[in-house]
């Protein structure tokens, strides 16, 4: 199944088999908890795809959703494969901004909202988050292989990405660090506690809604 083919919920609910199998592996039953994770995982694997190739290479694979396939069951790197075919794209923020938030991140938020009551901030910020997070990696990279051209690149075109309004509020950069403005909810799951980008300086007070919550 393509993500284009999840996004739209042709055949099979893919996005709501992820969202249950992330309930079940971090014994939640509060099913926007599993809706924010499993959104954060995917947007840090197209983020990092992305990011990286254009600070590698220059030039960022067309991961269309039409082309690119998801395995909902599978984890990292299985879950993703991309069809054969010319791939190769502009990397500047303005390509990556469209491939990455209007191709998949937005469609994927609304697909994930029809069926679920999650905020729209939430999931942005998750998209902020995992960008960020997914810059501090190919960083670290960049400085262990001796390549500060990928690391400036990739410094450079992170910048320009939180210049979009859509991620700008989404935090607070300083350097390579991030500071939310909005929570995961990942604290939300047993012995989850606080991501280290997390908006809230210990872990909020609650108590455990019932299973249909969501």
């Amino acid at each position: 199944m393509t993500l284009g083919d999840a996004y739209r919920r042709v055949g099979r609910d893919a996005l709501e088999f992820r969202v249950t199998k992330v309930a079940r592996a971090l014994s939640v039953s509060e099913a926007r908890v599993a809706v924010s994770v499993a959104q954060l995982g995917l947007a840090a694997r197209l983020w990092s795809v992305a990011l990286g190739s254009a600070a590698l290479f220059g030039r960022v694979p067309d991961l269309a959703p039409e082309r690119l396939h998801w395995n909902p069951d599978a984890s990292a790197p299985d879950d993703l494969f991309l069809a054969m075919g010319p791939s190769d794209l502009p990397a500047d923020a303005e390509t990556l901004c469209a491939l990455v938030l209007d191709r998949h991140l937005e469609p994927l938020s609304a697909a994930l909202r029809a069926r679920h009551r999650i905020s729209a901030p939430l999931l942005r910020g998750n998209a902020g988050s995992a960008l960020a997070g997914a810059a501090r990696e190919i960083s670290r990279w960049a400085r262990g292989a001796h390549r500060p051209d990928v690391a400036t690149r990739a410094r450079l075109l992170t910048a320009e990405l939180f210049e979009d309004p859509r991620l700008a509020t989404t935090g607070t950069r300083t350097g390579s660090a991030f500071r939310r403005t909005s929570c995961c909810l990942y604290y939300r799951a047993p012995g989850g506690g606080l991501c280290g980008d997390c908006c809230f300086g210990r872990p909020p007070q609650h108590s455990s809604p019932p299973a249909a919550s969501g």
